[in-house]
């Protein structure tokens, strides 16, 4: 049983999945983060939002960083008779930008730095990697958290339950970084059912060679970008639930910028080696109520006892 008073924070960086031809796969952790503190307590829960999802998210028990951090207590074999969870939230929620895997990671890395104040042992980047792909059965956004940069991650389901492991991508100095973050949402579970049971060995074989393609792109020849984000099995299945963001990627693509859906959507991840984007394509983000964003590859997730891991 923790005792009350252990304080940690943690702060964890948005990811975005995919990036064309790596479904499932291939992510990339951004520089915008999510900051939370957790306290431990004598009894109950209390739990406070601020930022993205204030005055939506659940409050008690089903609250995902709630969720995550009691998995994590189970993981370590340790208990908190109460809590206190604060969230600062900069992650937009439900635009394809990794937030709820930023909750998760965010959640285990607390228990972290609960422990790590007791003589228990705080979980491994490999624990934390499968921990949190748990919640969402596929390890790309929540490897990119844990991680930070490029990652590619893998599933073996040779054992009785899924091993989610990741490894890290040198992402190249001159790939610049854009998001494209519209005003509205989308959920993974709701255009994820847009996606066939099956795919042709012939698309099957263009992806694997544009998601093989891509790891080179991201790491030694940017200027094979285009070529490498090129994706035939999720984004034009996806594209008629969100219009605005699939006429935007078939702009960006037309004037040679390699963008791609942000994991499910509808946010949109523009990697290039000119440091800014077309004034065309501005034109379109300011018209149509998308909010661009220049970004940098966000760090691994951060942990420690106490409220200084932000600095």
């Amino acid at each position: 049983m923790l005792p009350a008073g252990l304080v940690a924070s943690v702060v964890v960086s948005a990811s975005s999945a995919n990036l064309g031809p790596g479904f499932d796969s291939i992510g990339l952790a951004l520089n915008l983060c999510d900051e939370i503190v957790v306290e431990t307590t004598d009894s109950g829960l209390q739990v406070t939002v601020d930022g993205e999802g204030a005055g939506q998210l659940s409050l008690g028990p089903g609250h995902l960083v709630v969720r995550a951090i009691e998995r994590g207590l189970q993981a370590v074999g340790v208990s908190a008779p109460g809590l206190v969870v604060r969230c600062r939230n900069a992650i937009p929620h439900s635009r394809g930008l990794g937030s709820s895997a930023a909750a998760v990671v965010g959640g285990l890395a607390a228990v972290n730095g609960l422990v790590a104040q007791t003589d228990s042992t705080p979980l491994s980047e490999a624990q934390l990697i499968q921990l949190s792909s748990e919640f969402e059965g596929h390890p790309d956004n929540a490897a990119a958290a844990v991680l930070g940069g490029a990652v590619v991650s893998w599933v073996d389901r040779t054992g009785n339950r899924p091993d989610y492991s990741a490894v890290s991508l040198r992402l190249h100095p001159d790939i610049h970084l854009f998001s494209a973050i519209p005003e509205e949402r989308s959920l993974t579970a709701e255009t994820r059912v847009l996606l066939p049971a099956q795919v042709s060995h012939e698309d099957a074989r263009f992806n694997v060679s544009r998601a093989a393609l891509l790891v080179v792109a991201l790491t030694e020849r940017p200027d094979l970008l285009m070529a490498a984000t090129e994706d035939v099995l999720h984004q034009p299945q996806r594209g008629p639930a969100m219009p605005a963001s699939a006429e935007y990627l078939r702009l960006l693509r037309r004037r040679n910028v390699a963008a791609t859906l942000s994991g499910a959507g509808p946010a949109l991840i523009a990697l290039s080696t000119e440091p800014q984007l077309p004034l065309e394509a501005l034109d379109y983000a300011a018209a149509n109520g998308f909010t661009i964003i220049e970004m940098t590859a966000g760090e691994g997730v951060r942990w420690s006892p106490g409220v200084t891991v932000a600095g």
